[in-house]
């Protein structure tokens, strides 16, 4: 049973609501007031930390009550709480959170966003563990080489991705997340990618659809786009710079 001891309302309206939205069995108490015999987690906020002694207590944060409900659905289910994350790489990766073998959160977010989520959910968890597909090398890459102060582990993705039954359209990436953070794979703790002709023209072409001038970066720009030194929209900045500071040259010589 999951007991929920507090006096801060944030903390209760989001821990209640989040418990709720899960359909998991819970009850509330006062803090001060006797805890059910069937007590195995106490919710609580950080004034009453220490009022719970003999029962595992989870502290939950107001600004971040579903952190709080999966820590306490782990302890519950025994799972060790060891946080493990899968990531499908791509343009808009699909990552899979999991707590021992429960899947507590599942985000698809722009390449530029990634880093940012997968970093949020491994803070403060016990060992986390990365999990990145090993396709989509470029993004691939660009993950890797960015994610800091977590183990990343490269997983072969093969077969990671399921067959998708009718009604289930976009759900094919968070799924093999999913897959992906269930396997092993290599540590690594950076990931060189020689970008190939082919890679390089679509990134080009990518830019030509995101220009208002229709024109596409050049290949130099591609491969720090490739290196993940530069976003698609940082590098057509240059390339208007560049080309900016050309047509100028080109006047000043008529």
């Amino acid at each position: 049973m999951i007991v929920v001891a507090t006096e801060d309302f944030e903390v209760y309206h989001g821990v209640v609501n989040e418990l709720r939205d899960r359909g998991t069995t819970f009850t509330t108490v006062e803090p001060g007031e006797g805890l059910p015999d069937e007590t195995a987690v106490v919710v609580t906020d950080a004034d009453h930390a220490d009022d719970f002694t003999g029962v595992t207590t989870i502290v939950a944060d107001p600004d971040a009550p579903r952190r709080a409900v999966d820590q306490a659905l782990t302890a519950v289910r025994g799972d060790g709480g060891r946080t493990i994350i899968g990531v499908d790489p791509g343009r808009k990766p699909g990552i899979a959170v999991l707590a021992g073998e429960m899947v507590v959160a599942a985000f698809q977010v722009p390449l530029s966003d990634a880093v940012d989520v997968i970093q949020r959910e491994a803070s403060d968890a016990p060992s986390p563990i990365v999990r990145v597909g090993d396709g989509s090398r470029l993004e691939g890459a660009t993950l890797v080489n960015d994610l800091e102060d977590v183990r990343v582990e490269l997983v072969d993705e093969t077969g990671t991705t399921p067959y998708l039954g009718t009604g289930s359209r976009g759900m094919g990436d968070v799924l093999a997340a999913v897959n992906i953070a269930r396997l092993e794979g290599e540590v690594v703790d950076a990931r060189e990618i020689e970008p190939t002709d082919g890679e390089l023209q679509v990134i080009r072409d990518r830019s030509r659809e995101q220009s208002e001038e229709n024109r596409a970066i050049d290949e130099l720009l591609a491969r720090r786009v490739a290196a993940g030194e530069l976003t698609i929209d940082e590098a057509l900045a240059e390339h208007r710079g560049e080309s900016g500071e050309q047509d100028e040259s080109d006047d000043a010589i008529d």
